[in-house]
């Protein structure tokens, strides 16, 4: 499935940084925000742009992430962010706006609803990071352990003795960026499919940081939007906080059976069904 119409880049001012932007496809408009904090929009591409039928599809880099740069002095925090998609969902004029949000970008997206409830109209959340910050740390030990599994460590230490490093720079770099995410896939082999991205490692600390010991949970309880939470089987995010966000939210939840945090490109064909049919289209 291709996008209707080519995409187009452009660059939004606000304030003290320049966001980077990048739109396809026609018809009503999702918002898409990438995951992180500190990344970019780039490894949500090629698979989400296949949402883009019948639809607009936007993507930008958060600030402090990919092209969207500030000085090294400059304090990004959770209400910065939400401040940046408040500005741009006004500006474009897309009140109340629908939101599909990825991973750090899910919890961004309940960070925005329920500072700006007047500004969200449809929530759809994809993996989304726990609505906690104890879930969130259930997320990072179990994420820690897999990637101190058996098998990525004998792939590490292959690579590692394998001279790629002087023979193929380029090819070294590529299979230690699979080994870093191999740890979010259900098949750690699947990593390869993914598109590489940096973090900004400066901006996702500031952003944790920001956040402290948070828990929304009872103002997500309090939000009146439809929603959608779609959530893999095997992501290290656990599985009970997904179906928590999705039951506060009473909206639907949708479990990717053989998916880890990323089923766009796990289950692409199951994961671009369910999107299609929640988010509006011509």
């Amino acid at each position: 499935m291709n996008a209707t119409t080519a995409p187009r880049e452009w660059r939004e001012s606000l304030d003290d940084v320049d966001i980077f932007v990048r739109g396809v496809g026609t018809g009503p408009t999702s918002i898409v925000l990438h995951g992180g904090p500190g990344a970019h929009h780039d490894y949500l591409l090629p698979q989400f742009d296949q949402l883009a039928i019948g639809r607009t599809i936007i993507q930008y880099d958060q600030r402090g992430g990919g092209q969207s740069a500030v000085d090294r002095d400059q304090n990004v925090t959770w209400e910065t962010q939400v401040k940046d998609l408040a500005a741009l969902v006004t500006r474009w004029g897309l009140e109340p706006a629908t939101i599909v949000g990825y991973s750090w970008g899910g919890l961004l997206a309940m960070l925005f609803s329920v500072t700006h409830p007047k500004l969200i109209g449809r929530l759809a959340l994809v993996s989304p990071a726990p609505a906690t910050a104890a879930g969130r740390h259930r997320f990072e030990k179990q994420f820690s352990d897999r990637m101190q599994s058996a098998s990525i460590a004998e792939a590490r230490r292959e690579l590692q003795q394998s001279g790629l490093r002087e023979s193929d720079p380029e090819a070294y770099r590529q299979r230690a960026f699979e080994l870093s995410v191999a740890g979010y896939f259900k098949d750690p082999l699947a990593s390869h499919a993914l598109t590489p991205f940096r973090l900004t490692g400066r901006v996702q600390q500031s952003i944790w940081k920001s956040l402290g010991d948070y828990d929304i949970r009872n103002q997500l309880a309090n939000l009146d939007v439809p929603a959608l939470v779609v959530h893999g089987r095997h992501d290290p995010i656990p599985i009970e906080t997904a179906m928590e966000t999705a039951r506060l939210l009473r909206g639907d939840f949708e479990i990717l059976e053989n998916s880890g945090h990323v089923p766009y490109v796990e289950e692409t064909a199951r994961f671009v069904e369910i999107l299609d049919s929640f988010l509006p289209a011509n």
